[in-house]
């Protein structure tokens, strides 16, 4: 299979491209894919690449779909250079400039990332019923570069995304799909096993095609007939699945990913010994997905109250030793937490690093910087801040609410730490204090 390569200016929608980028550099969800719009063009203009790689027989271009160059932008007026003349008050603010600009780009380039899998994910499961085939190649490629983005970095951040990413169907199956993996790696899962969790995990609910919208999400008012044709979308699922022709493991995923470990789950009352690990992992992260983005805003636990539930309920509803792991893994404040720190100031949390949770990274309400200009900040780098207490938003102050704007809808994605933030893992404690959300 042969790959030539084409200046950025002549690419076209429909060329199978090849980004010799590390993944960090670039926002798609895989390094060699087919253009599908002219925002993919313009992003890849923007990557800095004079000319990339693209296979002329893996391509579909139709008609002159050519994208004009864009301009190259004026050319930028050199900042002054340091000089010793700098005040420490000067070199302290360019620092500070030049961190918010790093992160801005690295929450930038993550939500990009997100954008570019929920579009891998929106097009391989509008396959489904008209090129199962089709639907499973595109799956199983978008599986696998998830899965090596795991593998391919020790040490991963759990990053809380912004209100707007995505629809709900999307939103969902990426959140069980990167908390699942990131369970998987922790689990120590081989790279077979973690396909087929990231391939199972990310059509965990593509059943759900099969029903009459009204009835694609549980609700507590539905009939006795309501609630058994919502729960036909899991042999809808399987059926699906096996057109697709996806591996046994995958499919178990998709037939189990209801059931629980006291057998009180659906369709077949399995209990615990009777599921797969991948199985378990995704019944467990699903039920803390649906905790926190119920159909009805209103009814939507925070983070923490999800996980005190969660362990609450840990020993009928869940592998035990999973859930500790789980909650291990997320930390007692996962990232879209309300929290009070013990300096009293409110924060929202932003990120926890999944090796070592236990001091994640936080955005503070400070009424001198603006929202758009607060630098995160790093509780492990602090030794002498810590968390208080969790709270709901409702018991915020009003200024603090606008500030920190917590998410009706808690959407994450993932990030490599940066080397210089790692370390070797510590062990957590799994217990959660209930009495801290007051």
């Amino acid at each position: 299979m042969s790959a030539a390569t084409i200046d950025v200016s002549e690419l076209r929608i429909g060329m199978f491209v090849h980004l010799d980028l590390g993944w960090m550099s670039h926002p798609f969800p895989l390094s060699s894919f087919r253009i599908s719009d002219t925002e993919q063009i313009s992003t890849i203009r923007q990557l800095g690449l004079s000319r990339v790689r693209w296979s002329p027989e893996r391509s579909d271009i139709a008609g002159d779909a050519a994208v004009p160059a864009e301009r190259p932008p004026d050319p930028a007026v050199p900042a002054p250079d340091a000089t010793a003349a700098d005040t420490p008050e000067l070199a302290q603010r360019r620092l500070r400039r030049a961190a918010l600009a790093r992160q801005r780009e690295a929450m930038q380039l993550c939500e990009r990332q997100y954008a570019e899998a929920g579009k891998a994910w929106r097009q391989a499961t509008a396959m489904v019923q008209t090129d199962p085939q089709g639907a499973r190649e595109r799956s199983e490629a978008f599986a696998q570069a998830l899965v090596d983005k795991m593998l391919g970095n020790r040490e991963l951040c759990i990053r809380l995304l912004t209100e707007s990413a995505g629809d709900r169907a999307t939103a969902h199956s990426l959140n069980v799909s990167v908390i699942a993996l990131l369970m998987g790696k922790l689990f120590g899962l081989s790279e077979v096993d973690m396909r087929d969790l990231g391939l199972g995990s990310l059509l965990h609910d593509i059943g759900k095609v099969e029903l009459p919208s009204r009835v694609r999400y549980a609700e507590e008012h539905f009939t006795m007939a309501e609630t058994q044709l919502y729960r036909e979308h899991v042999s809808h699922g399987v059926t699906l699945g096996r057109k697709m022709g996806l591996s046994a493991g995958a499919l178990l995923v998709i037939a189990q990913h209801h059931e629980q470990a006291d057998g009180s789950g659906f369709p077949q009352r399995l209990n615990v010994d009777r599921m797969t690990t991948a199985a378990r992992i995704v019944s467990l992260v699903n039920r803390y997905d649906n905790l926190c983005n119920p159909v009805s805003p209103a009814k939507a636990l925070t983070p923490h109250e999800a996980l005190s539930l969660m362990f609450a309920q840990g020993k009928h509803k869940f592998d035990v030793t999973m859930l500790n792991a789980f909650i291990r893994m997320m930390g007692i404040y996962p990232p879209g937490s309300i929290v009070q720190l013990t300096d009293e100031r409110y924060a929202i949390v932003v990120s926890v690093n999944s090796s070592r949770p236990l001091k994640p990274r936080v955005l503070v309400h400070d009424e001198a910087v603006p929202r758009d200009e607060a630098m995160q900040v790093n509780l492990e780098a602090e030794p002498a801040l810590g968390i208080r207490r969790s709270l709901k938003a409702s018991q915020l102050p009003p200024a603090a609410l606008d500030y920190l704007s917590p998410r009706q809808r808690i959407t994450y994605y993932f990030e490599p730490v940066p080397p210089s933030e790692q370390e070797f893992p510590e062990p957590a404690d799994g217990a959660i204090d209930e009495g801290r959300t007051e």
